[in-house]
């Protein structure tokens, strides 16, 4: 059983999906702790978290936020994480370092799929959490309805403690069904305790009964009691709640509205008496927690204007003091965030969320030591990229620049990739979706003074021929001096898609001498970058089979250029054709939505291949399907939009097919412009 309240800072991450209201609990949490003495809100943009240009802008959380705290003596971080599935990558760094997670959501059963994300998430991760019910002032239905929806999306059991006391349609408290007591909410301040009355007396009993029943699943002294009709002790359920919270058998369900700050001391009371001390989270890492072995490990990355770079840190064991060397890095400065405040500290010991200035060499993720040997920590599971743009300088004295101002992105935010395609010759930035590239494009500019044009990718076309011809091709110049001549007779052939190219000669009697051949080859590669229909040309032999030379004015150069006249002449006769990229590609949806996604797949020229159960998420889909990669550009978008934001998708190469019809007309007339 348990032993008691757990000493020492703990460390929460609030998660949920977006415009659930995680800014505003977080804000209502540290004024009720006395953190800030005035409640900011998200539409006032003076919020401690969202505290970015880039977050007051969209008036959304677009990074993790930090915030410390103390409530009845106990130190608490705060983590708020960003709602937008955009941004998950960002959470998922940040729970490996947490004790426990609060995941906030709406108290609409509709919207219980946006939740299920989230909710795997904290279970690929093991992390004990509470569900905080938001906005129970606007709810659309009873919240018993609410947990039933999100007990569908969940494969651990929700144990509702609280129920709403609803007045003239108006939710003015709520029962506590652990203490069996009755709390009106007072605005700005505790709730109030009252006597229970009539049909709140009748429900409370109901609602405690239930509760208690599905805590005797796991503690069979508790359903030996139900079954005698004994009353447990309070003592007894509180320690059944924790425990089997801890062990990761029940979630808690708690209501409130955070803005008027209704549920939140409840709710603080919960993170305070159930969450696990340090140690927990430490084995849960991998880490000896009494260890005096300094080990920690990067859960985020900023670079700031002001204070330069800053590292958020868990630390699993030891102490750290400014001036400390960790993986041969100095400390340049020490200190915990409030939002985008910095508040210095003398020294940071185990179970501490900490920032560390000034860390040059180190980057998220990584695991600090004093000098000896990193151990291998739990690692966030990383989340392929689904949307690209193509980057442009608008002023060419940045290029060089803009390579380190897209070095400096990547580590405050690892879901972030750059690509340099060699086909279109674009620079690619990958990320999560529009407005996670369109934050990283407007970091640019802010942070790094790297103004940026965003184009879409080009498709990487090809072209391919379906039949061959021997071609004859002679540079001849003469301008005084040593003249130009190179002669040469190539044989032009179709080969099997995916087999690229191919070069070779049949030359004999030394027409064209061993040393011109190479040029002959780097003349026909030359011209197959940019073929007749505008594309590199692919799946052909060319074969050198005659050709002549002169004395005096052959040269490399000049068979180069009659290597590239004989394929500009030849190829056009050779009846190309237009190749497109096919992706092969991997839908994940809720099942409900199934149907749409096939519709979406289908007008997008796709050929669905079939679709079964997703592995490990009830009630989902997965759907496998060819797609061009012309229509996979924007997908993400659409399927977001179906799905309540939770659908997703990945691909991977998969060959090269023949286009015809308007689809090869728009993307040559592409190409042309």
């Amino acid at each position: 059983m348990s032993g008691g309240r757990a000493e020492g800072p703990r460390n929460i991450a609030i998660v949920g999906p977006y415009l659930s209201g995680k800014t505003s609990l977080l804000e209502s949490i540290l004024f009720a702790t006395g953190a800030v003495d005035r409640k900011g809100g998200v539409n006032q943009g003076n919020t401690v978290g969202d505290g970015s240009a880039e977050a007051r802008e969209k008036q959304m959380s677009v990074e993790v936020n930090a915030a410390t705290t103390v409530y009845l003596g106990d130190e608490f971080t705060f983590l708020d994480c960003p709602g937008s599935i955009e941004f998950i990558q960002e959470a998922a760094n940040a729970l490996v370092g947490v004790d426990a997670a609060v995941l906030v959501c709406e108290a609409d059963p509709a919207k219980a799929t946006a939740l299920q994300p989230w909710l795997k998430l904290l279970d690929e991760l093991d992390l004990p959490r509470f569900i905080f019910v938001n906005k129970v002032d606007r709810a659309s239905g009873d919240v018993q309805t609410v947990t039933e929806a999100l007990q569908a999306v969940s494969q651990k059991p929700l144990i509702l403690r609280q129920l709403p006391i609803v007045k003239d349609e108006i939710i003015t408290g709520y029962v506590d069904l652990v203490q069996g007591r009755t709390y009106v909410y007072r605005e700005s301040g505790p709730s109030e305790l009252i006597e229970a009355e009539g049909d709140v007396a009748d429900a409370l009993g109901e609602a405690r009964f239930a509760m208690l029943e599905q805590l005797a699943d796991f503690d069979d002294h508790l359903m030996e009691e139900l079954l005698e009709d004994i009353e447990p002790e309070k003592a007894e359920i509180f320690r059944d709640l924790t425990d089997n919270m801890q062990a990761g058998n029940i979630v808690s369900v708690l209501i409130g509205a955070a803005e008027r700050e209704s549920g939140v001391r409840r709710l603080l009371k919960a993170l305070r008496h159930e969450v696990p001390g340090h140690g927990t989270a430490a084995a849960r890492a991998g880490v000896d927690p009494a260890s005096k072995e300094t080990v920690a490990q990067v859960l985020k990355t900023y670079h700031t204007q002001h204070g330069g770079k800053l590292s958020l840190v868990r630390l699993w064991s030891g102490s750290i003091a400014e001036g400390d060397v960790l993986n041969g890095d100095r400390v340049g400065s020490l200190g915990q965030l409030m939002g985008q405040q910095f508040n210095k500290l003398d020294r940071a010991t185990a179970g501490q969320v900490a920032t560390l200035g000034r860390m040059e060499g180190i980057v998220t993720g990584d695991v600090l030591t004093g000098g000896g040997e990193a151990p291998e920590l739990r690692r966030a599971p990383r989340f392929a990229p689904v949307f690209a743009l193509a980057l442009n300088v608008e002023n060419r004295n940045d290029e060089v620049k803009l390579s380190g101002a897209l070095a400096k992105l990547m580590e405050e935010d690892p879901s972030l990739s750059v690509e340099q395609n060699e086909s279109t010759r674009q620079m690619l930035l990958w990320g999560q979706g529009d407005q996670h590239l369109k934050v990283a494009v407007a970091r640019l500019k802010s942070k790094y003074g790297v103004s940026v044009e965003t184009e879409k990718p080009k498709v990487p076309y090809k072209e391919a021929i379906r039949k061959g011809v021997t071609q004859h091709a002679r540079h001849k110049k003469q301008s005084g001096g040593h003249g130009q001549f190179g002669d040469v007779t190539v044989e032009i052939k179709p080969l099997p898609r995916g087999s690229g190219f191919q070069f070779g000669d049949s030359i004999t009697g030394g027409v064209v001498p061993k040393q011109y051949i190479p040029a002959v080859e780097a003349g026909v590669r030359e011209y197959l970058s940019h073929g007749p229909l505008g594309f590199e040309v692919v799946d052909l032999a060319v074969t050198l089979t005659d050709g002549k030379y002169h004395a005096v004015d052959s040269s490399e150069q000049a068979f180069k250029t009659a290597g590239r006249m004989a394929m500009a002449e030849g190829l056009p006769q050779c009846d190309p054709v237009l190749l497109e990229p096919i992706l092969q590609v991997q839908v994940m949806v809720p099942n409900e939505h199934t149907a749409s996604v096939n519709n979406l797949i289908s007008g997008r020229r796709g050929q669905i291949l079939g679709f079964d159960a997703r592995e490990g998420w009830p009630g989902w889909d997965r759907v496998s399907a060819y797609l061009p990669q012309a229509e996979v550009g924007d997908l993400i978008v659409e399927l977001r939009s179906l799905t309540q934001g939770v659908g997703t998708f990945t691909f991977e190469f998969d060959r090269l097919q023949e286009v015809t019809g308007r689809a090869a007309e728009q993307a040559m007339a592409n190409a042309a412009a």
